[in-house]
Order: structure tokens, then C-alpha cells, then sequence
């Protein structure tokens, strides 16, 4: 057993039944080869004293269909009468072998084992009674050993050795006419015969070195490849019969192993290391690297052949990548431009509503700011109706102060008048009784003169100076009421000019106010046409840009309406300045009329106090020299006793007459002083009271001003207010226009962006014909003949090519 030792040095080892089909064709392998070989290679295993392994896989090839004998009795269970088993795929290992996917492996571990798993395998294989057998088998079996033993070389490596060992059983030709078979076993005997052809093709193939060894056209010959030609020992037995009936049959089985023994196999050692590298003999090194350099020249040929077609393979793929890219570049150029469409007219609907909207609301601002201005314009109205009446009750109050103090002034000069004539004719009677005392004394002296010379001279003496002295008294208190009556007039002309300038300082508030009230009315208008003409130009360029000109617009309006507001608060500050001012001029001018009335008032008291004081002086004098005169008469008592009693009766007539024209003066200077002191009192309160009235009406007009003043200020705060709640919503409509429209055009709104170039952003226009028969794709032709002017075929690099951007299969055809 040859085979069975170069396994266990790790040579694959393939032992090959053929018989022919007759009364004495079925020889059990079990019987002979198999238990034998079985039973040596465990007894060489253990004695060896080395670790191994043993695996075992058991197919069969009926039909051109691969089952595997080892699987388990519930994967393949019986069908029909035949037993169904699992279809097992055979494909290619890439080292020029074939492996069967699937196919079960059973560990074993004594010969005992393999005999059981080969009874098992044999009892599921497929056979059928003939008219030459009994029990013919219907296919082909392959049993295969493989076996693993680990050594430890010399220098202390570890060896894996792999050793496989094949045993093959053919099922022998058949001819049917012999054999008898019918419907489906002659067409098993076909197959059969169709797989023993082709094999004796491949015999003959490989016998006579042709190029071409058919192994592809049978799965026997393919599950055979590395047996017939290849890396195995392969030992073939022959079994035939010596009887003459079956002389054909055994002329055929001998002709197939006279040509097979012809066959030359190149057995290889499959030993490794554990983990890498191989142990080869050195002349198959040497052999291997010959073989290999000649497999090398004439793969070197094979890749420039390759590469030269690869090349133009990949050329026309590339003109066909031109192709289609310029074609998808063009259908994304359409795609995008609808997208763009689409997106541009949602936005113009979008747009459009929110103009809409926009409107609407720029419609119910400008309705409430008309609104806000008719309410102004009524609180104008009624603050200028409230200072028209102020100044109608002010003018009042002046014409009635003006006439109280005209009839105040005629009453002081009419009391002044009356006095006036008291005193002159006071003074009348005190110079007719002087006059006529005079006379009588001058007629008594002169009818005495004879007896009292001296008397009368002296009391004419005494009598002239008293006249003197009368006369320069008289003449004093007419001078000093004078200088009354002197200052009683300029009281009047004082009083006559304070009543002038308050007549003037009321005719300019008149002005003042009719100017105030025009000034403002010409505001109002100004604001209003100023404002008209804002809103008419704000709308109208509103309509041609709305979202550039909603946040000046609302701008402009609030300076507008501020500048507005500040000329309403200088007109109204400056109103109340100048009435203050004028407030403080009428008070003024009442404060100086009041301190020279008081001054007027306590001259007249001091004037009326030096005229008693020197009436009283006057007085003492006359009595001093009436005095002397009695003194002067006593003396003459005793000559003249007559004289001295007339004359003493005259002078005490004299006296009492001049006392009570005294008394008399007196009391009329009293009373004088008297009612020009109730005329002073009460002119004064009347100035007082006109004064207070004036202030307080000034005042009451001052605070009713100041509340419209206050009302309109608050209107046009809560007029800011809303347009600020308006500008707000203004703003928060044209940032809402504003994202979308940058949405539209920046996010949504896509630009067909060439490879490494943006394009800039053009204006929307409708494209012209022109325009239009440059966006449709150019004809194939074009597209070949730009391709080729750009990239010659000589200057085209295989290495420097790209893999294409166009998703597909590699093998799908793309046109």
C-alpha cells in the first residue's frame, strides 16, 4: 500500500475503480482495498505517536446531481421510491480545484468508524435491478480521508502535513439492449455513459497533450481534474470478466486503463508550517521558479495585451461618461430651472397675500391716524375756544377795572373839586370878616383916634402884622392844597396811563393770541398737507418697493409727527412765557400804581398833618397877639373903658369867628382826609380784586391750556404708540417678506453650479429662441467630436483615469 504511506507523508492519494457492468461486474470495495487501507493507516498513525486527525465525506454524482451520503436521515428523507437527497453545488477553489459547498464532514477516530459511516453512505447510494445485475448501481461514488498530523522537525518547528485520500467507485458503462432498462433507468444509463465518454475524452486529452482538456463538460471529470493530469497519485483499477459473453465490455474497460496508465500527474507535498512558510524538495523549487518566470513572461504579454484593450475599453467608456454626463447635465439644467419655477411662483403667491395683508393694515393705519389727527384737530379747536373765551373774560375784566377806575378818578377828582371850593371860600369869609373887622376897627379907631393915638396905632401896628401873617397863613394852605390838587392829578395821570398800558398789554394779548391761534391753525394745516402729501408719496412708492421703504416711511412719519410736537411744545412754552411775562408786567404796573397811591395817600396825611400843625401854630400866634392886644387895652382900661369893652366885645367876635371858620377849616380838611382816604381804600381793593381776578383768570386760562395741552400730548403719545405698534408690525412683515425672500432665493432657489466654477446670479428674463435651442442637448455626434478634440487617444493615461461618477453595475450597459 504505496498510496497509503505517500498520504501519510502528505501527498494527495486517489484510488480509482472501473468495472463494467455485467452478471459478476458489482465488486464490493468494502470487501478488499477499503477495509485494508482503512486498517493500515491507523495502525501507522498510532504508531507513530504523533497528533492527528481524521475526516471523512461520502458523496455520490447521479445525474449530474451531487448529494452528500453522510447527512442526517432528517435532511434527506426518502420521497418517491428513490430516496430524495440535498443537491450539493460544486464550484472552484482558485487554485484549480473543486470543493463542494456543503458537504458534511464526520471526524473519526478508528477504522470501526469509517467501516459504520461507509456502510451508512453505501446502503443510501442508488441502485436498481437490470437484466444483467441484481443490484446495479446507478451512480458514482467519491469516499474521501483526510488526514492532519502535526511533526516537530530537527530545529524544533512544527509541521502541519495534509494527506487526502480519494476513493473513487465508477458505475460501468451499460448497453441497454442488454441491460434492459426502461423510462428512467435508461436514462440513467445515459448519464452514465455520458460521464464514462467524457472521461475517456479527458484520458485522451491529456494522453495526447492537446491545449484544451474538457474537465468543464462533466461534473465526473471536474470532481477528477486534480486525479487526471494534476497534483495526485492516482492508482486506477481495472475490473473485468473472463467469460465470453462479456468480451466487449472487457476490450472496453482495458482500453480505458491502457490509455489512463499513460497519464502523467505532478504529485506535490502538502506540508506547512503551523504558522507560515512551506517545505518544498529544492528541485521543485528550482522547477516551480521556472515555471513561474515562463508564467510570468507570458502573463506580462497577457497584461500589455489587457491593458492596451483596457485602454480603449476605458476610452469609449469615457466618451460614454462624457455622454451621459452632458446629458444629465442638461436634464438637471431642466430640472433645476423647474424647481426654480415652481419656487418663484409659490413665492410670488406668498408674496402677493402678505402685499395684501400689508395693505390692509397700511389701510387701517392711515384710517386711525385720521382718526388720531380729526381728534387733535378737535382738541386745537376747543383749546383755541377755551383761550378766545379766556381773553373775551379778560377783556371784560379790563373794560370793567377801566371803568371802575374812571369812576373811582371822577368821584377823587370831584371830592378834590368840592374841597377845592370849601377851602376858597373859607377863605373868602376869613378875608371878608377880616376885611370888614378891619373897617370897623378902623372906623371905631378912627372916631377914638383923637383919644387913643397910641392904642390905635399900636393895634394898627399889632392888627397889620396879623393881617401880614393871615395873609402869608393863607397864602401857605393855598399853596400847600395846590400842591394837592398838583398831586391828585398826577395820581389821575398815572392811573389814566396804568389804564392805558393794561388797554395796550390786553390789545396785545389779543394779538398775541389771534397770532398764536393763526400760527397753530396754519400748523395744523401744514401738518396735514405735509402729511397728506407723505402718505400719497410713502403709498405710491410703497406699491413700487414695499420692502425698502415700510421702515422709512413709518421714519419719516415719526419725525414728522416729532417735529410737529416739539413746534406744538415751543408754541405752547413760548404762549406761556409771553402771558407769563405779560402776567408779570400788569402785576408790576399794579404794584407801582399800589406803592404811589400809598405814597400819594401818606403825602396827603403829612400835608394835612403840617396844615393842622401849622393852623394850630397860626393859631397860638393869634392868640399870643390877641394876647398882647388885651394886655395893651388893659393898660388903656382905665382911661377908655368903652373902647376896651367894644373892642373887647369885637375881638371876642373876632375870636369865635375865627375860631369857628377854624373849626370849620379843620373839619373840612378832616373830611376831606377822610373821604380821600375811603376813596384810596377803595381804590385799592377795587385794583386789589381786578388785579386777583385778572391772576386768577390768567391762571385758570394758564391751567386749562396746560390740561388741553397735557390731553393733546397724551393723544399724540398714544398716536405714537400705535404707529410704534404699527412700525413694529410694519418691521415684522417686511422681515417676514425679507426671510422669505431670501429663503427662496438663496435656500430654495438653486443655481446650476458647473465643476469648480459658480456662475453668477442673473436676473430672471424670458429666454429667447436662441436661448431656448441652446438648452436642448447637443447631438451625439458633437458630443464625440468635442470629447475627441479635448482627449486624443494617443495622450490618454490608463493610471491617471478616474473611476466614473455615474452609479451602476460594473458590467450593466449604460446605453
Amino acid at each position: 500500500m504505496s498510496g497509503r504511506h505517500e498520504k501519510e507523508k502528505g501527498v494527495n492519494v486517489q484510488l480509482c475503480s472501473m468495472r463494467q457492468s455485467g452478471p459478476n461486474g458489482e465488486l464490493p470495495p468494502e470487501a478488499g482495498v477499503i477495509p485494508r487501507a482503512v486498517q493500515q493507516i491507523f495502525d501507522t498513525l498510532e504508531s507513530q505517536n504523533a497528533e492527528y486527525s481524521v475526516k471523512v465525506t461520502f458523496l455520490e454524482l447521479y445525474n449530474e446531481e451531487i448529494t452528500d451520503l453522510l447527512a442526517p436521515d432528517e435532511i434527506s428523507r426518502a420521497a418517491v421510491e428513490d430516496k430524495q437527497k440535498k443537491q450539493l453545488p460544486l464550484m472552484e477553489d482558485g487554485k484549480g480545484g473543486v470543493l463542494v459547498r456543503g458537504l458534511e464532514e464526520e471526524i473519526v477516530t478508528s477504522a470501526s468508524e469509517i467501516f459504520t459511516l461507509l456502510e451508512r453512505g453505501s446502503a443510501k447510494r442508488r441502485t436498481a435491478e437490470t437484466l444483467l445485475n441484481k443490484q446495479s448501481s446507478r451512480s458514482h461514488s467519491l469516499f474521501s480521508i483526510t488526514i492532519h498530523i502535526k511533526e516537530a522537525t530537527p530545529e524544533g518547528e512544527e509541521l502541519i502535513k495534509c494527506g487526502k485520500l480519494n476513493l473513487v467507485d465508477l458505475a460501468g458503462s451499460e448497453n441497454i439492449s442488454r441491460s434492459g432498462a426502461r423510462e428512467g433507468r435508461a436514462r440513467e444509463a445515459g448519464e452514465i455513459n455520458k460521464s464514462l465518454l467524457t472521461l475517456g475524452r479527458v484520458i485522451n486529452a491529456l494522453v495526447e497533450h492537446l491545449g484544451h482538456i474538457p474537465y468543464r463538460d462533466s461534473k465526473l471529470t471536474r470532481l477528477l481534474r486534480d486525479s487526471l493530469g494534476g497534483r495526485t497519485k492516482t492508482c486506477i483499477i481495472a475490473t473485468v470478466s473472463p467469460a465470453v459473453h462479456c468480451l466487449e465490455e472487457t476490450l472496453s474497460t482495458l482500453d480505458y486503463a491502457h490509455r489512463a496508465k499513460n497519464i502523467k500527474n505532478k504529485p506535490e507535498v502538502y506540508a506547512a508550517r503551523e504558522k507560515n512558510g512551506v517545505y518544498i524538495p529544492k528541485e521543485r523549487y528550482y522547477q516551480e521558479e521556472s515555471e513561474r518566470k515562463s508564467n510570468l513572461d507570458q502573463t506580462i504579454k497577457l497584461l500589455n495585451n489587457t491593458e492596451e484593450q483596457l485602454k480603449k475599453c476605458q476610452y469609449a467608456l469615457k466618451e460614454k461618461d462624457f455622454i451621459i454626463s452632458e446629458q444629465k447635465k442638461a436634464g438637471r439644467e431642466d430640472k433645476l430651472n423647474a424647481d426654480n419655477r415652481s419656487v418663484v411662483e409659490n413665492f410670488q403667491v406668498e408674496l402677493a397675500q402678505q402685499i395684501g395683508s400689508l395693505c390692509d393694515i397700511v389701510d387701517l393705519s392711515t384710517c386711525q391716524q385720521n382718526e388720531h389727527l380729526k381728534h387733535v384737530e378737535k382738541l386745537c379747536h376747543s383749546l383755541l375756544g377755551i383761550h378766545e373765551k379766556a381773553v373775551i373774560d379778560l377783556k371784560k375784566k379790563v373794560t370793567a377795572s377801566r371803568a371802575l377806575y374812571c369812576s373811582h378818578m371822577e368821584a377823587v377828582q370831584n371830592v378834590v373839586r368840592l374841597h377845592k371850593a370849601c377851602s376858597n371860600a373859607n377863605l373868602e369869609e376869613i378875608s371878608a370878616f377880616a376885611s370888614s373887622n378891619s373897617e370897623s376897627i378902623k372906623e371905631f379907631l378912627a372916631s377914638e383916634a383923637r383919644e387913643a393915638a397910641s392904642i390905635y396905632e399900636n393895634l394898627q401896628t399889632t392888627l397889620s402884622t396879623q393881617q401880614g401873617e393871615m395873609a402869608i397863613f393863607a397864602r401857605e394852605m393855598r399853596q400847600r392844597f395846590q400842591v394837592t390838587i398838583e398831586r391828585t392829578k398826577d395820581i389821575a395821570e398815572y392811573t389814566n396811563g396804568f389804564l392805558q398800558k393794561l388797554l395796550e398789554e390786553s390789545k396785545s394779548l389779543e394779538n398775541y393770541a389771534v397770532q398764536a391761534d393763526e400760527n397753530q391753525m396754519k400748523s395744523i394745516a401744514d401738518f396735514q398737507k405735509a402729511y397728506e402729501d407723505q402718505t400719497k408719496s410713502d403709498t405710491e412708492k410703497l406699491i413700487a418697493d414695499v420692502t425698502s421703504l415700510v421702515s422709512s416711511h413709518m421714519r419719516r412719519q415719526t419725525e414728522l409727527v416729532e417735529a410737529r410736537l416739539v413746534d406744538f411744545r415751543e408754541n405752547a412754552v413760548s404762549s406761556k412765557l409771553f402771558l407769563d411775562g405779560h402776567a408779570s408786567s400788569v402785576e408790576g404796573i399794579t404794584t407801582d400804581a399800589k406803592r404811589k397811591w400809598q405814597a400819594f395817600a401818606m403825602q396827603a396825611d403829612n400835608d394835612a398833618k403840617d396844615g393842622a400843625d401849622h393852623s394850630s401854630a397860626k393859631h397860638c400866634r393869634m392868640e399870643l397877639l390877641l394876647q398882647e392886644c388885651v394886655n395893651s387895652g388893659e393898660s388903656a382900661f382905665g382911661h377908655w373903658k368903652r373902647t376896651y369893652e367894644s373892642v373887647n366885645e369885637m375881638e371876642s367876635k373876632h375870636v369865635s369867628s375865627m375860631i369857628s371858620l377854624t373849626r370849620n377849616a379843620s373839619y373840612s380838611n378832616e373830611q376831606h382826609d377822610v373821604e380821600v382816604d375811603t376813596a384810596r381804600v377803595a381804590t385799592e381793593e377795587e385794583v386789589a380784586k381786578s388785579s386777583e381776578d385778572a391772576l386768577q383768570l390768567i391762571a385758570s386760562a394758564s391751567e386749562q391750556e396746560q390740561a388741553s395741552i397735557a390731553e393733546v400730548l397724551d393723544d399724540v403719545k398714544a398716536h405714537e404708540k400705535t404707529i410704534n405698534l404699527f412700525r413694529e408690525s410694519h418691521s415684522a412683515q417686511s422681515a417676514s417678506i425679507k426671510e422669505k425672500a431670501q429663503e427662496t432665493f438663496q435656500q430654495r432657489y438653486m443655481d446650476y453650479e458647473h465643476t469648480g466654477t459658480t456662475p453668477t446670479r442673473c436676473e430672471s428674463e424670458v429666454p429667447s429662441k436662441g436661448t431656448i435651442e441652446s438648452l436642448r442637448a447637443m447631438p451625439m455626434e458633437t458630443l464625440l467630436e468635442e470629447f475627441r478634440e479635448n482627449n486624443s487617444y494617443e495622450s490618454f493615461d490608463v493610471k491617471e483615469l478616474k473611476p466614473s461618477l455615474i452609479p451602476r453595475s460594473p458590467l450593466s450597459q449604460i446605453n
